[in-house]
């Protein structure tokens, strides 16, 4: 059952329209001027409006104006009921936002075949209107998925391109760093060939729940950058703060004490880290900057893996951990 909002001036003609709606399984709700009409409109909410043109106060062109401002975003069928039959009366009904018009006196059937016409109308658009939402949903959760490693659920090597793009270009505007982190599991491909591929699945969503984990700021970001190689976005952060934050993910794999027994430098599954920091006048463009963390990355798996290394601007590299997940029945 649907509410249909009745608007005319004359009781005897409201009556005879109401019977009619109820006669078609409908709601009549009734208003006797133009502005009593927006306001019922406004409140009750009615699927279609039957309007008379001339009344006291606002006539039917003015109320219809002002009904179509009241929820602008919905269309709600209004059809114009009048004693005119000028061409230039319905002209003037459709400009003020009409979808129909009516000669007075009109017939229960022609009322009735225009209802159901109009509803039919409106009911195809709230489906598109519904299909549409749904669209939209699926679309934003495709560029969701598209975003994400399908392994460890963690963002993926197109959102960390993405996103290292639009920090750099906002630390170059304010002058702000921006640091960012490779990291590599160490001994990985003899870990899968100990262990297996599924084991190794499972190590890698572990390491990058733990990188996830270690981002505390809402800005901060981690990814897998591909194979068993992650990336840490760390923008407005200094190389101390950067330092800070990938040594407590490191730790945070040490933690995880997940068995590595094919490892030279422990027992369990460590990570290596490069991290190079943006600063404003040295670094021209994004894989500049990746280009650093790199070499920090190389620099610390040359030093013997399980250890953060920091690229400096002079070109040195200053390096942090190595310690608790050292093996101790091996040389390093």
């Amino acid at each position: 059952m649907s509410k249909i909002l009745i608007v005319d001036d004359s009781a005897t003609i409201r009556a005879a329209l109401a019977a009619a709606v109820r006669s078609m399984k409908h709601e009549p709700i009734m208003a006797e001027t133009g502005e009593e009409a927006v306001e019922l409109f406004a409140t009750a909410r009615p699927r279609m409006v039957l309007l008379d043109v001339k009344m006291p106060g606002i006539d039917g062109y003015e109320a219809a104006r002002r009904i179509r401002k009241v929820h602008p975003e919905e269309w709600v069928p209004i059809i114009f009921l009048s004693g005119g039959d000028f061409d230039q009366d319905l002209e003037r009904a459709i400009e003020c936002g009409g979808d129909d018009y009516l000669v007075k006196p009109v017939s229960a059937a022609v009322l009735s075949a225009k209802i159901r016409a109009l509803q039919r109308l409106d009911d195809m658009r709230l489906k598109q209107v519904e299909l549409s939402a749904e669209l939209t949903e699926a679309n934003r959760q495709l560029e969701t998925l598209a975003n994400l490693d399908g392994l460890t659920g963690i963002a993926n090597r197109r959102s960390f391109d993405f996103l290292v793009a639009r920090h750099f270009a906002q630390a170059e505007r304010q002058r702000t760093p921006l640091s960012v982190a490779l990291c590599d599991v160490d001994h990985f491909k003899a870990y899968n060939d100990h262990y297996g591929h599924l084991a190794g699945d499972e190590c890698l969503r572990q390491i990058g729940a733990a990188l996830a984990r270690s981002c505390k700021r809402g800005a901060d970001f981690a990814a897998r950058y591909g194979g068993e190689e992650f990336g840490v976005l760390l923008p407005d952060t200094p190389s101390e703060g950067a330092l800070h934050v990938i040594e407590t993910a490191r730790n945070e794999v040490v933690k995880l004490a997940i068995p590595h027994e094919r490892s030279p430098t422990a027992n369990i599954v460590t990570i290596s880290a490069g991290i190079a920091t943006y600063v404003h006048g040295r670094d021209s463009t994004p894989p500049q900057v990746i280009a650093r963390a790199d070499d920090a990355l190389y620099r610390a798996k040359h030093l013997g893996r399980n250890r953060t290394v920091c690229a400096q601007l002079d070109g040195e590299t200053g390096e942090s951990g190595g310690g608790p997940a050292q093996r101790t029945d091996r040389a390093r």
